[in-house]
This record gives structure tokens, sequence and C-alpha cells, in this order.
């Protein structure tokens, strides 16, 4: 027997010829076996059509062999149709079919007439007002059309800058009654901007819900179905492919993807200077009837899910693999025609190759996701000249610099040049009014207030997205407007001469006209700008830019708008974009809190009836222990009796009388001593004329009482000096006495006039808690 030498050696010298011929036997063993396979498979399927019944073992599953011989001896003859289906062919699918009979069409529409009601709600949004009045028509006409159907409840008009959209797009609203179920059904009337406004972070809410993994793919197919209508402007897109109608087209896309494809009418385009009122109204026939066939438990009819087998063509599908890839919402698509490309062999492509040996390789990218390229984004400007954005606020008065920034001249302006008074800024920090710049370097803004006077008519935004001016130009630009404005002032009856001058040199800027101030990405050059010409800075945000927040330099006072004590309440009232809108605001208080002791910072409240004042004063006590901010600024809101306002569901009602905010400082003030703060607060100033209470820290109380005001000249040489300076280096002299808490805060030197001008006589005004002591006021 050979050893373990030999035998490794005979397996050196024949291991390749016995590795080849084990391999040749395997190969031909299953060759044999398939072979056998096939021929067995064929031999148990009968050729096509081949005549006589077929047996039972078809409806088994099975088939009979070539001899037409069941297992059990019996044939059953069963349809032709239930064959099984033979293979299909290769190529471009193609899903047909046949509505099936159906015992109950209303249960497979997904509507009951039993027990379920349908609910239509029509969704709007609207700058101009004309997409606005024409779904109000709309809403008479569904529900003059639809009263006699007993399960039609009447239409709801909701307009999308006034809603949540978590509440409606992420899921069907909840029916709050066991005893029915109601359904809901989608209409959508929207316009098309070539700016940003609310339609742009709806149209990004129905694309992040599409994406988000933690949601359903279609979490809207609870719908009995939606439809959608667009108002756009041919002279601004000519054609469809460039723009007109696109924001509409992009909410149809994603409210299809949304709701399983529940489209109940055809997207309906209309241009506002040409046929839209004809187009609107024939959309709006064609929705009627689709209710009324709902209504009456025939669904949606062929072709949409729930109706019978859907016919539809693999160009959708296609859409959707690329939407799942990159989303093209920059840009409208444009319908090119598609070219079919033969695909070769892998071997072929070799050859082809090898053919011309001069051409480079052919390198092929495996790691490509989807033929669709993303569009390049186009920066473009936040209120452009030609949009409806700057028109608006052209006509109430701003001036809007370059592309982002706008500067307004304020009725307290007005009424300081002709000795009618400052506004509450004089009383608590001596600034005077008629040196004072009103301005912003962002128009945009990422709340939507129901307090706002801009419903609708600035931008809104989470991000930066668009061209950024240069500081340089924003200053140039907004001091330019500002003097111009006050130059139109020289001729008003009653201007004085000596502040007329005065006005002439800009001493103070309230960065609060509109927007967020602290959005604009070069706010610190911004800022360093006003200081070098010695021009105080008076910063307001909203508390949902922490990093922002956190960047920002010192300037001379600090404002954070507290609009609401908790979550729930600060959703309702200031309606911000960004989900996270309550860990950004208590991030906000935070950062304000590391920066009391190198500026000055002020917490701004503005009390809203029936918002945020009944029983609120304790929240806001734990706001202010959280951020201690040197100033409490208590307001009550001012309405400004719009439309608008009105559908933000803003009354006169929802102004709180001077007592009223008074009696809430007196709480506040308790609860915040409740709470033992080192340094405590208490109630320095007010302006009644303003409906305007100054809760402060005893930081700026000295033995000769409040000091709230500003020494300005020492600010701006604590900036130059370059070292580290606290709120207490810049203290002013003491606060006025007329400026006091339960003095009424209105300059004695300035004369108050009714409306007409006319000097007011001696009034009694409630002051100091709203309740026990009167001020005698000229």
């Amino acid at each position: 027997m050979p050893d373990a030498a030999e035998l490794l050696y005979l397996w050196h010298t024949y291991r390749l010829p016995v590795l080849l011929a084990a391999v040749a036997v395997f190969a031909l063993v299953r060759l044999t076996l398939r072979a056998r396979g096939k021929r067995e498979k064929t031999a148990t399927i009968p050729p096509p059509g081949s005549p006589g019944p077929l047996s039972k073992d078809v409806k088994d599953g099975g088939w009979p062999d070539v001899l037409g011989d069941s297992r059990e001896g019996k044939d059953e003859v069963v349809s032709v149709s239930e064959q099984p289906p033979t293979r299909a062919k290769a190529g471009p699918k193609r899903v047909t079919g046949v509505i099936r009979t159906k015992t109950s069409p209303s249960r497979d529409a997904g509507f009951d007439l039993t027990r379920d009601e349908l609910q239509p709600l029509l969704f709007f949004s609207s700058l101009s007002g004309t997409t606005e009045k024409a779904a109000s028509k709309l809403v008479a006409d569904l529900q003059a059309s639809t009263e006699a159907a007993p399960n039609v409840l009447p239409p709801k008009l909701l307009d999308l800058a006034y809603i949540d959209y978590d509440d409606y797009f992420i899921a069907p609203p909840k029916t709050s009654s066991e005893k029915r179920s109601i359904k809901y059904f989608y209409l959508i009337a929207i316009p098309t901007y070539n700016i940003d406004t609310v339609l742009d972070n709806f149209l990004e809410h129905l694309r992040e819900t599409h994406h988000d993994f933690r949601i359903d793919t279609a979490p809207l197919s609870a719908l009995l179905g939606y439809s959608v209508f667009g108002f756009g402007n041919k002279e601004g897109w000519p054609t469809e492919a460039e723009g007109f109608c696109s924001q509409a087209k992009e909410a149809d896309k994603w409210m299809a993807k949304l709701t399983g494809r529940k489209r109940a009418f055809p997207l309906g385009m209309g241009d506002v200077n040409g046929d839209a009122a004809e187009r609107f109204d024939e959309w709006g026939m064609g929705v009627e009837d689709v209710i009324r066939d709902i209504s009456a438990g025939r669904g949606l009819g062929e072709g949409v899910p729930g109706s019978g087998d859907a016919v539809e063509s693999d160009e959708e599908d296609v859409e959707d693999a690329q939407d799942s890839e990159g989303d093209t919402q920059a840009q409208p698509k444009v319908q090119r025609p598609k070219k079919r490309a033969d695909l070769g062999d892998l071997e072929d492509l070799g050859r082809s190759v090898q053919k011309d040996p001069s051409s480079a390789p052919i390198t092929i990218d495996f790691t490509t996701y989807s033929s669709s390229k993303k569009p390049t984004p186009v920066v473009k400007e936040m209120v452009p000249k030609s949009s409806p954005t700057y028109t608006a606020l052209t006509k109430q008065g701003y001036t809007i610099v370059g592309s982002h920034s706008g500067v307004k001249i304020c009725r307290w302006t007005k009424s300081a040049l002709r000795g009618r008074g400052s506004c509450y800024k004089y009383s608590f920090y001596g600034i005077k009014s008629h040196l004072c710049m009103e301005t912003t370097p962002s128009l945009s803004c990422s709340n939507k207030c129901v307090f706002c006077w801009r419903h609708g008519t600035n931008p809104v935004g989470t991000t930066w997205r668009w061209q950024v001016d240069p500081p340089e130009a924003i200053y140039a630009g907004v001091t330019a407007g500002h003097y111009r404005k006050i130059k139109m002032m020289k001729g008003v009856p009653g201007v004085r001469a000596e502040r007329f001058a005065e006005a002439m040199r800009i001493r103070h800027c309230a960065l609060s006209l509109v927007g967020e101030p602290i959005f604009y990405p070069h706010i610190n050059e911004f800022t360093a700008l006003l200081h070098a010409d010695r021009i105080s800075s008076f910063l307001v945000c909203n508390a949902q830019h922490p990093d922002q927040l956190a960047a920002l330099k010192p300037v001379t006072q600090l404002y954070v708008s507290i609009d609401a004590s908790n979550k729930e309440s600060l959703r309702k009232i200031d309606r911000p974009l960004h989900r996270d809108f309550w860990e950004r605001f208590t991030r906000c208080l935070d950062i304000l809190r590391a920066k009391r002791l190198t500026q000055r910072t002020v917490f701004r409240l503005t009390l809203v009836k029936g918002f945020n004042i009944d029983d609120e004063a304790e929240g806001y006590a734990d706001l202010v222990a959280r951020g201690l901010p040197c100033f409490v600024e208590v307001k009550g809101v001012t309405y400004c009796g719009t439309s608008t306002s009105a559908a933000a569901g803003l009354t006169m009602q929802n102004v709180p009388f001077y007592g009223e905010v008074c009696a809430f400082v007196d709480a506040l003030v308790a609860a915040l001593a409740r709470r033992s703060l080192d340094p405590p607060y208490g109630i320095a100033a007010e302006h009644a004329h303003s409906c305007c209470v100054l809760i402060a820290s005893t930081r700026f109380l000295k033995p000769d009482g409040w000091h709230t005001t500003i020494d300005y000249d020492r600010f701006f040489d604590c900036l130059r000096a370059g070292t580290a300076f606290a709120p207490e280096d810049y203290m002013g002299p003491p606060t006025p006495e007329w400026a006091l808490w339960g003095n009424g805060g209105f300059d004695p030197r300035d004369e108050r006039v009714d409306r007409k001008g006319r000097p007011k006589g001696p009034q009694s005004v409630p002051v100091g808690g709203g309740g026990g002591r009167v001020l005698e006021v000229a």
C-alpha cells in the first residue's frame, strides 16, 4: 500500500484531470435530470387549444394526463376562463381587466350608505384674494347641490396658511362622534407664485410625509377621493412646461401618492387673466358629480382603486421610482418623447469595443441608482419686483431694499414728529421715536402668528434658500429709504421743525419690522455697520433659530418673543413651521440665559385673550425662571382689523383691556416671587397708551429708583474698547417719574389728540393694576 508521500505525489500529478472529470460527470448528471423533468412536465399539460372537457383536477390546482383521465375517474366541466394564465411575453407591462360584479359597491368604494357620512373639505391658499373668492363660491355651490343628499355634510373651507398640516395630511381627521363615521373628500384650490409662500411649506410637507419611513406609504388612503385645481398666470409662465400651475401639479402628484391614487377628478388649471372662472366652474361641476356618485354608493368609477381593476400605464410606475430616488420638485418636469434603446449582450458590447482599438474603454458606473438627474438648484430672490408680495408690501408702505430687506416708518415716528407722543420704548429705555428706524434684513419668517399684521404678504420658510444681498448694500438701502420717508413728512401739518431736523440723523434701529432678522446669514455684519455709525440695535427674534441666536454678537438690546407658556398654546398662537418648534423654543431660552450677563435681554409677551392669558401666569413664570431675562415686556395684542386676521380666528374680542393686562402682570409678578429668584423681579414702568407694562430684574433697581433707560454713548464706548462688559455698564439715568408704574407713561411735554387731531381733554385712565387708582391725563 502506497504511503502518504506517494499519495500526495499522485494527487499533485493527476489533480487537474481528476477535477475536470468530476465536473464533467456532474454537468452530465444535471443535464440528464433537467431533460427528464421537461419531458414529464410536457406530458402532464394538454396542448393549447385541445378540445374536450377539463377534469375536476383543474379546480384542485392540477392537470390531467394526456388521455384526459382524472385521478378520481370523474370529469367535471369548468369554464375555459379558469385555465391558468400563460406566461406574459417580455415587454412593457399592460395591466388590463374588467370590472367585476359587486354585491355591495358602496362597501367596495369605502363608503357605507347605512352609517357613513361624506364630509367635503376645500383647502385653499390665497395672497391676492382671487383663490379665496373662488373657493368660497364653490363651497356655497357644493352645499346647495348636495342638500338633497342626507349623507353629505356641509362642505368646510380651510385656509392652508392657518391649519396644522399634521392634522389633515398625515392622516384624515378623526371623528369625535361614536355613533357615526365621517369619511372625508379633499378638494385643493391653490395658485402658483414665483416667490416663497405658504404653498412651498405645504408641498414640502407632502413630500416629507411620502418619504418618511415612519409613516405608511399611503397614509391618506382612507379618503374617499381628492381633486386639485390650480390658478396660474400665463403672462408669467407661457406654457405648462415652464411653470404654469406648477405648484398645483406638484400638489396633485403628492396627493396621488399619499392617497394611493384616489384622484377623483382630473387636475384643473385656469389662467387668472383669461379662462380661470370658466375652468373653475367646469371643475366644480365635475367635483359635484363625483360627490353625488360617492354618496349614492357608486364609488369613484373605473380605473381608480376601490372601484375595480385599475387600468394604468407603466409611466406612473416609472415616475414613482424616479421620485423615490430623487425629488424633482425644484423645477417642473418637461415632457420629452421617450426613445427605446436596444440593449445588447455584454459580450457583444465587448466585441464592439474591440473593433476600434484606438477608442478608450467604456466606463460603466454601477452605483447609478436612477436615470433621472437632480436639477441644479436655482438661487432666486426672496421678493422679486414682479411678485404679488412685492406689490402688497409696497402698498402697505414698505420700501423693499434689494431682494429680501425692507424699511418702513411706524405711526409712532409720525406721532413723535408732531409732538403727539412716542412709543413705549421712549418711556422704558429713552428711545425717541422720531430718531428710530424700523427695518429688517429678512422679510421671511418661520411662524404664522395669529396676531401678525402681514398675513400672507411676506414669505415664510424654515431655511435660507434665497439670494443673499451684501450687508453694506442693505444698510445703504434701508437708511436711504428711511430718510426718503422722513422727508415726505415735511409737508404734514403739525410736524415740528426741530424734531424734523433731529429725525435726519438716525440714532436707533428696531430690527422688528417683519420677518426674522437673525435669519439673514450676515446679521452680525449688518449690526456692526449700525454700531459703527453709533446707531443702537434693538433686535427681536421669535425663538425658532437657536443656532443663529447663539452665534449672534452683542446688540444693544436682545428680544425674544414669548407668545405662549406651553407647547400646545404656542402651536395655536404662533403656528410655527418647524416640527421641533418647542425644542427650538426652549433651547433659545437657555441661550438667552447665557447671554444675560453680557447684554440686555428681554422677554416680549404678547397677550391675546382666549389664547395665552387664562391660567398661564404660572407657566410664564417657569419660562422666566428658565431664561432669567433682564426685562419682561407684557403687551396686549393690537388688532389690525383685516379679513386675514378674522380668518386666523382673531377679532376685537381677543384684544385685552389695559386693566386685564395689569391684572395679568400682578399675577405674573406674584408667581415669580413664589419662585424666590435671585435677583427678584418687580414692576418698573408702564405705557398705558400702548397697553404695555415693563417687569424688570432688580439688577436695575438702585437706591434712587429704577434705571431701565440706556446710556447709548457708553454702549458704543464699551464696544469700541473690545473688552467684556455687562448690561450694568451702560445703564442709563433714572427712569422718568411719569413713566414709572402707576403714572401712565405718557410724556407730559407731548400732547394727546384724538383720531382727527383734536386735543383730548382730561380723562380718567385706569393704571397700576387697572382697579384701584386712576390717572388724570390730558
